[in-house]
């Protein structure tokens, strides 16, 4: 796997190619904002408790899969 080093150093030398303004405005506005502060949500008392019971209907095996969950739900609107 690589290290951040290397991915980071691997696309120094890639931008140092790319000569496209436009390319690189756009590249320059996306990392500005994916590297801003992660703004901290505070979640309520019946959020908080809905999380909780959804970890444990994960430790309890108490899940679908997306293909049935489709599946589900193409059932209930066909029988609309």
């Amino acid at each position: 796997m690589a290290t951040v080093d290397n991915i980071r150093n691997s696309l120094i030398k890639k931008l140092l190619a790319v000569s496209d303004r436009e390319f690189l405005k756009a590249l320059d506005q996306l990392v500005a904002t994916t590297t801003k502060e992660t703004e901290v949500i505070q979640l309520t008392d019946e959020q908080h408790k809905l999380l909780m019971l959804s970890e444990d209907d994960i430790r309890e095996g108490n899940t679908i899969s997306q293909e049935a969950m489709n599946k589900r739900n193409r059932e209930w609107l066909g029988a609309m």
